[in-house]
């Protein structure tokens, strides 16, 4: 289904602070893979989400979704068919528009925006059943600001707009990170739940490697712009963080770094 050949992309070229941030990766990504991406500070992992979103053009390379080769498409095309929740919370919802409002512009994704109400009598029977389901009682908050909810209850919210109308690819971009444990853990809870009933394909970037190898079908490991392990199915299962930490250690040449503490 998606398809990265050779992709690099460099920041900065030709100034002193240039950066190469992917560095010829190459991946394929199957309909309905739930790949977790993990690896250091600076390793490409979000990067590598914001070429395939399209957040910029890349340097050389190919990208392909269905078949199709996207490489040259703007961001705003490339979203008919990709949803996205990232680390802050506020970056997912408009915190002046209301809960109800945001959920209208998500159910609209992809679909020409004509003059008419924006909020429809049918929309809010809609808004207040997938609401119910999160357990947080904004079902009965409609018509409150976004920006007057929690942290958690923002994130919860942006992963009910990512996958209001199912999308072809949800890209999780660390959506836990700035989150309390409790929080955290439930907005995993729903994210689980979410990618199973839609059976959406699916790449999360963590720093937690227990999250790494107990989530989704298949696991990217990143060093420096490439992919330096991808492992699914059995082999996964039978991987422990020890066994992650040595390959990252390996490909690094040494035995200690601080980035082992990012990665545990």
């Amino acid at each position: 289904m998606i398809a990265l050949e050779n992709v690099i992309k460099y920041f900065h070229r030709g100034s002193i602070n240039e950066v190469l941030a992917l560095n010829g990766v190459n991946l394929r990504v199957a309909r309905g893979d739930f790949i977790t991406v993990i690896g250091s500070n600076g390793a490409g992992k979000s990067t590598l989400l914001n070429g395939l979103a399209g957040s910029f053009p890349i340097d050389r390379g190919r990208i392909g979704i269905d078949e199709q080769d996207v490489s040259g498409w703007a961001e705003h095309r490339r979203a008919r068919f990709i949803s996205r929740v990232f680390q802050d919370p506020l970056l997912g919802t408009c915190g002046s528009l209301s809960i109800e409002q945001n959920l209208a512009l998500a159910l609209r994704r992809g679909r020409p925006h004509g003059l008419g109400l924006g909020v429809k009598g049918r929309d809010r029977a809609l808004f207040r059943e997938q609401l119910s389901q999160l357990g947080l009682g904004l079902e009965d908050r409609l018509r409150d600001k976004a920006g007057l909810l929690s942290g958690g209850q923002r994130q919860a919210l942006t992963m009910l707009m990512a996958t209001l109308v199912r999308p072809e690819i949800l890209l999780l971009d660390e959506h836990t990170a700035a989150l309390d444990p409790k929080t955290a853990q439930q907005i995993l809870e729903l994210t689980e739940r979410l990618v199973r009933e839609q059976q959406l394909t699916t790449l999360m970037v963590t720093h937690n490697m227990k999250q790494a190898l107990r989530l989704g079908n298949r696991l990217v490991m990143m060093h420096q712009g490439q992919v330096i392990l991808d492992v699914g199915g059995e082999q996964k299962q039978k991987l422990s963080v020890e066994d992650l930490l040595e390959r990252f250690y390996t490909v690094r040449g040494d035995e200690f770094s601080p980035d082992r503490m990012l990665l545990v």
